[in-house]
């Protein structure tokens, strides 16, 4: 496509995305910009990154550019930084080619390799602009910008699955599903983001493949799930996933929870995941342990009620063991960094204290650095679930924002409550006091 049929600009691109072009260019190679950035422009979207590709290696990038820093064993990536920008240059990726019974190595010097399920585990293997094409996962994810003749190269009609709103894969679904199961969850991530259907053949095979995911790192996993939730549409993201079997896969624990569509705990992630949302869209700060401890709370609760029926434990000992053991599953599939797993513990143990108001607990708890965070929480259980969880949180909601003494006020009111529910105090008897003339 020529400029007059695309109508991209370079002024729709990053000025530091056009200077690696230009000086991979001026140097002799080829590059594009590729992928979600190229379409997010022809879509009418800001692009969040902008992505590159060329026919260079990976060392002669570095070559060119001080600000170069290699990553990736997977496929080998350059990123150029400047200050808090990064524009990812790829060398396009070619094809396996199955070593020939008389030859000892690929004939491509491939060093590409997958594993039993077919999932790619080395994949640095260089090609064509052609060849890249062809690899790539999704038809509107296939087209390459050149800012040398200012031209798209569409080649598998992208423009026309944006035009027919259809997120559709290239290749044999199944095929490029065992290569990188992500994959289904970027299919789902793009519906939603573009406001498009999954193409019938990408959509069908998910289902019976979701389990394939159980195979990706979980560091990756924590990665791609901030990318589902973080996205300001995760409510229907998320129920996107749950209808593709995808939320079973990485969150087994929450799986049970979720077979009744009114359900408590159903209501309360997507409670959550909404508030998330308009955080997000309203230019909000918002934390990835405050979702993974909304996500992982019934199990904890759940977990926390077996032991202290089991093992006889008080409830503050099966709590904190329930919390440990539930965070410890999950990072089996889902990697959480400590810097949120030790947020969610603190969101979840103001849950057992915020209860305690009486005496000075209330002011102390004020005070607690995680106290938002917790009543936050709080209130969107109350708000669930109804009831005197509603009631505490409303009367958290009253008492954080009232002055000194209306606080003291509804402590001593509090006080009242609770001596007239168990019956006025017995008054103690007061032992005689022996006399030495009754000795």
């Amino acid at each position: 496509m020529t400029r007059g049929e695309h109508g991209i600009s370079r002024e729709d691109i990053s000025a530091n995305a056009l200077k690696v072009m230009y000086r991979l260019n001026g140097a002799g190679f080829e590059s594009y910009l590729v992928g979600g950035c190229v379409r997010d422009i022809l879509m009418g979207y800001e692009p969040k990154d902008f992505d590159v590709v060329t026919n260079a290696t990976p060392e002669q990038i570095k070559g060119l550019f001080r600000n170069c820093r290699l990553i990736g064993r997977r496929f080998r990536l350059a990123h150029i930084v400047f200050g808090r920008e990064i524009i990812e240059v790829a060398t396009f990726r070619g094809h396996h080619q199955e070593t020939d019974e008389s030859e000892t190595v690929p004939k491509n010097k491939a060093t590409g390799s997958q594993d039993a399920q077919g999932q790619l585990v080395r994949d640095n293997v260089f090609g064509s602009i052609e060849e890249d094409a062809e690899r790539r996962d999704f038809t509107f994810n296939a087209m390459y910008y050149s800012v040398a003749d200012f031209t798209v190269k569409d080649f598998a009609n992208g423009l026309a699955a944006i035009e027919k709103r259809e997120v559709a894969l290239m290749g044999d679904p199944e095929t490029r599903y065992r290569e990188d199961p992500v994959r289904m969850l970027r299919a789902v991530r793009f519906a939603v983001k573009l406001s498009m259907r999954i193409e019938t053949s990408t959509a069908v095979p998910i289902k019976s493949l979701a389990s394939l995911l159980q195979n990706i790192p979980p560091a990756r996993l924590f990665e791609e799930t901030l990318k589902l939730f973080l996205s300001g549409k995760g409510e229907e993201t998320f129920l996107m996933m749950r209808e593709y079997d995808l939320i079973d896969q990485l969150f087994p624990q929450l799986a049970p929870f979720l077979k009744d569509e009114n359900s408590k705990e159903m209501q309360f992630v997507r409670h959550v995941l909404a508030n998330t949302d308009e955080r997000i869209n309203n230019e909000q700060r918002v934390t990835p342990a405050f979702l993974y401890a909304a996500l992982l709370w019934y199990p904890v609760e759940e977990q926390s009620q077996r032991l202290q029926l089991e093992s006889g434990l008080n409830a503050h000992d099966a709590f904190n063991i329930a919390s440990s053991e539930v965070i410890a599953k999950q990072t089996q599939r889902i990697m959480i960094p400590k810097r949120f797993s030790t947020v969610m513990r603190d969101i979840w143990i103001l849950q057992q204290r915020l209860p305690k108001r009486f005496g000075r607990r209330a002011f102390q708890l004020l005070t607690h650095p995680k106290f938002r965070a917790g009543y936050d929480f709080l209130l969107a259980r109350g708000q669930t679930e109804g009831g005197d969880l509603l009631e505490l949180a409303q009367w958290w909601t009253h008492f954080q924002h009232a002055e000194s003494g209306k606080q003291k006020g509804m402590l001593n009111a509090l006080k009242r409550a609770d001596s007239a529910g168990k019956g006025a105090p017995r008054k103690r008897k007061r032992r005689p006091v022996k006399r030495d003339s009754d000795a």
